[in-house]
């Protein structure tokens, strides 16, 4: 019907089929209605039976590096990091002061040789967690503090620190420079403390006598 023998590809069948349904049209010189419409049956027949593209073979993506995860105390005076990577345990020294998104440069630790960049997260522990340049924490405080307003003290990562709560104001007080360490174009962040208003929160005046225990040890009340 397309003047073809033997095997084809399917460039040489498509230029087949167009010259011969171009002599066929029953509106020119020659034409003929019946092989027109046989050249289309038979068109459409190959189409139907033709075996599909062969699929490109999938892209080979390289394995995603590991995470280095750390804690925000890590995140405040560095230390290590282990990490397993193609199968090695690897012991990885974490400078102080790193943020989650940047990356750790281990030299000539690829499988070619070449240098490999970690992205570091730092990951909630010990009542905290990292945002950016600042830490975050919660700590309890009576309901009564918080209606009158009053002193609190706070147990933070760098010592007990003294605080103002004034009456009926947002219970979020920040600490200044309390937060991770200046590093690179990375600026000095400070400490936040989310206060939760709970029954079993010391109330000012056990608060009080918990300064008073710590100051006034038994070695100064003898002198």
């Amino acid at each position: 019907m397309l003047g073809l023998t033997g095997p084809a590809d399917a460039e040489v069948v498509t230029a087949a089929f167009r010259t011969t349904i171009k002599a066929a049209r029953p509106d020119v010189a020659g034409g003929d209605a019946e092989r027109f419409r046989q050249t289309i049956a038979a068109w459409r027949l190959i189409q139907s039976q033709a075996v599909p593209l062969a699929l490109s073979p999938p892209v080979q993506v390289p394995p995603a590096p590991p995470v280095v995860g750390i804690t925000p105390a890590q995140a405040l005076a560095g230390g290590l990091s282990r990490v397993r990577l193609a199968g090695r345990d690897l012991r990885i020294r974490v400078p102080a002061g790193v943020r989650t998104g940047e990356h750790l440069r281990l030299k000539a630790a690829g499988a070619s040789g070449e240098d490999l960049f970690l992205p570091v997260v730092i990951r909630p522990a010990d009542g905290m967690h990292a945002i950016g340049d600042d830490l975050h924490m919660r700590w309890p405080v009576s309901h009564r503090l918080v209606a009158d307003g009053g002193r609190l003290e706070i147990d933070t990562h760098a010592g007990v620190r003294s605080a103002w709560i004034v009456a009926d104001q947002p219970l979020c007080l920040r600490l200044k420079n309390l937060g991770l360490p200046a590093r690179g174009r990375h600026p000095q962040g400070h400490l936040f403390v989310t206060l939760e208003p709970r029954d079993d929160a010391p109330s000012a005046a056990e608060d009080m006598l918990a300064r008073f225990t710590r100051v006034w040890t038994p070695d100064r009340l003898a002198a």
